[in-house]
Formats: C-alpha cells, sequence, structure tokens
C-alpha cells in the first residue's frame, strides 16, 4: 500500500515500530508473555494519568470508554451537567439518554469555550452527580481549561469526568494535580489519537473516590462495560473475562514506551509548539481556524477556507498527493477542514503537508506562499 500522510484528527500515523509490534505472532490471551505485556501497559497507563486509583484497557472504541466512565459513575435518574464545545461533548447528551440519565447542557458557540459564569450559576442552582468536559473536542479544536473549570467544579464536590479521546498523551491529563478542592475523577480516551496505536482500545481511569461511588452502586445497566467485571483481570491479567485484544496490547505497550523515552512534559511542549506552528502557517494561506489561539487545542486544529475555495475539490486533490485532511462537522461542512498535528506525527510530516496545501492552492487559482508558509512554520517549532 502507498502510504498515506494521514493527518486526520484520528486515527494519526503509526509509528513502524508500533506496527511492528501489532505484527508479532498472535498467542493466548494467558499467554505469559501476552500477560506480562498487559501487566506492563497498564503500569504504565497509571503512570500516563498519574492514577492512584485503577486503570482500564478494554477492546473497543473511545465511545465504549465514554459509556464505561458514564454509567459506572451515575444511576438512571441521577443528573449530570454536560458542558459541550461542539460535537462530541453533544455525544454525552445521547448517552444519558440511553441509560435513563437526567442532564443539563452549556453549550457553547462551535469555535469558543463554554462561559465559567454559565458552569458557576448551573452548579449552584442545581445538584449534580457529575460534570462532562470534552478535553478536546474533535468538531471545533476547542481544547477546555482544567485549570478553570474543575475548581469551580469541585467547589461542589462533584465528579469530574474528562473526555480525552483527543488530548490523552500529547495534553497533560494529571489525575493527581489538585484543582481548588478536589481533582478529576475519571478520564476516558481512545488508542489511536495522540497516543498513536491503531483505533481498537478503550482506556479509562477511574479515582479512588470515582472507584467509591461505583462500589455504592447495587448494579449498573450494562454487562460489559461494568468495571467491577473487568477489575479482577486489571489486577491480573491472567484471569479470563472477555478475550482481550493480544496484538493491540502489544501495540500498545510499545507506544507507552515510546511516549516515556520523550518524556511527557517534552511531549506535550511539542504539541502545543506544533499546534501553534501548524495555524500560523495555514494563516499564510489565508486560512484561519476556527478556535481563538487562546483556546485552541494543542493536538488537532479545525480551519476556515478563504473565500470560495471548494471544499471537496482541496481535500479531493491534497488526497491525490497523499495527504489526507478531514472536513468539517455540522455547520462547518463544506466551509472548513480538519487537522490533526498529534501523537508521533513529525515535523518532517508536517512540512510536507503544508507544501501539499500550498501546492493545491495555487493549481486552484491562489498566490504562491508556499515558502513562507514553510518558514512560518519551522520558526515557530523551532
Amino acid at each position: 500500500m502507498k502510504r498515506e500522510l494521514l493527518l486526520i484528527p484520528g486515527p494519526t500515523p503509526v509509528r513502524r515500530e508500533i506496527l511492528d509490534a501489532l505484527a508479532q505472532e498472535t498467542v493466548s490471551h494467558v499467554d505469559p508473555r501476552m500477560v506480562k505485556s498487559f501487566q506492563n501497559s497498564l503500569e504504565m497507563t497509571s503512570e500516563l494519568f498519574s492514577c492512584e486509583g485503577e486503570v482500564f484497557v478494554i477492546s473497543g472504541s473511545g465511545t465504549l470508554a465514554m459509556e464505561i466512565a458514564l454509567i459506572n459513575t451515575v444511576k438512571p435518574g441521577e443528573r449530570i451537567l454536560i458542558l459541550s464545545h461542539g460535537y462530541f461533548g453533544d455525544r454525552f447528551i445521547q448517552l444519558a439518554e440511553s441509560f435513563g440519565i437526567e442532564y443539563d447542557v452549556i453549550s457553547a458557540e462551535w469555535g469558543e469555550h463554554v462561559a465559567y459564569e454559565d458552569v458557576e450559576a448551573a452548579l449552584e442552582s442545581t445538584n449534580y452527580k457529575a460534570v462532562t468536559i470534552t478535553h478536546v473536542d474533535t468538531s471545533t479544536g476547542v481544547q477546555a481549561n482544567l485549570d478553570k473549570l474543575v475548581p469551580i467544579i469541585k467547589e461542589k464536590n462533584t465528579l469530574v469526568i474528562l473526555d480525552g479521546v483527543c488530548a490523552t498523551a500529547g495534553i497533560e491529563e494529571n489525575m493527581s494535580k489538585q484543582y481548588g478542592n478536589g481533582k478529576i475523577d475519571v478520564v476516558l480516551t481512545g488508542s489511536q489519537k495522540a497516543l498513536g496505536v491503531p483505533p481498537g482500545l478503550g482506556i479509562v481511569a477511574f479515582s479512588k473516590d470515582a472507584l467509591k461511588t461505583r462500589d455504592e452502586m447495587e448494579r449498573v445497566p450494562a454487562y460489559y462495560a461494568d468495571i467491577k467485571r473487568w477489575l479482577p483481570i486489571m489486577h491480573d491479567p491472567s484471569k479470563y473475562y472477555a478475550t482481550p485484544s493480544v496484538n493491540m496490547v502489544w501495540a500498545y505497550e510499545k507506544a507507552l514506551e515510546i511516549i516515556f523515552e520523550e518524556g511527557l512534559e517534552n511531549r506535550y511542549e511539542r504539541h502545543i509548539k506544533y499546534g501553534k506552528a501548524v495555524r500560523k502557517a495555514l494563516g499564510v494561506y489565508g486560512m484561519k481556524a476556527v478556535a481563538d489561539e487562546e483556546v485552541a487545542a494543542a493536538t488537532m486544529s479545525c480551519v476556515k477556507y478563504p473565500e470560495g475555495l471548494d471544499d471537496a475539490k482541496f481535500r479531493s486533490m491534497c488526497y491525490e498527493r497523499g495527504l489526507v485532511l478531514a472536513g468539517g462537522l455540522a455547520s462547518f461542512a463544506g466551509n472548513a477542514f480538519r487537522i490533526g498535528h498529534m501523537g508521533n506525527t513529525t515535523v518532517e510530516e508536517l512540512t510536507q503537508a503544508i507544501e501539499i496545501i500550498g501546492q493545491v492552492l495555487i493549481e486552484m487559482g491562489k498566490e504562491d506562499c508556499i515558502k513562507d508558509a514553510i518558514e512560518m512554520l519551522k520558526n515557530n517549532i523551532r
């Protein structure tokens, strides 16, 4: 297969070492080598989140992880507050409705952050079991400000459920960090974005308080998604409940090794630089991110087209040159594209992407600004 430059907001480019790990011989799920790999992966996952409770790595998507996080902390009939910066924040609405959970929603204009005073007012007027935060909404490229949001929520001793699908391993998600009166209670994510692994694993971390909440629940409306059933396996992967994705665990372990070899702080700083650099480089072409820089995500961007540019034609021409970009969602469909700059994406890959975009724009009748755009990218990454 021709190797494409996959710069959508996930899946992200997968390094050869991770693909090689994925391609290892499939063994029994209770083979000692597999058990050791799974144990090592779980230990590194705990370290990734600085989680003092329990972590769960389960075959499934990020959506499964959302479901696990919600139903193991909130009972049917209890009420949650959903903070939505876009399409994926709204997904918690559908999840709540599916399980009989009551909810209120604070929605931001797409491209903006929710108003903190609205969050404070809602928490003052209503007793919520939990508040959901989408760390980075993949539809808008808006990044939640945890330093401002979490203290407001913990002032009421309310559980914080953080959707880290488009952030984990690219932006700090430290469950040991004190935010005012408390800490983040649950972080959920998937394997295919800033972790740099193919799709296939749902990953959830529960604090001790979140686990206590689950202990107080007699049952949950699920079988596969019940963490009580998975807990014995997370403590001892040689035990059986449901067959794990053996080869995905090989790949996940290798990805975590790469992450810790780079160092978490270095990785977070790299993502911040890459995000700003890509947006500035695209700005040379007359393109502007939907999210202003103060709320723009480190991991991906939703970018508006210059006046009169045809979305389908632009992305099709990029694809013909080997660059895969994602279209905009909802009201941004046809008016914007989405680009990922996360995981193990390199400077060389981003430079190639900026060059291809410039070539396509020239062919579509725009000015040749490639040299300036690449210079802008590199100057902001240094």
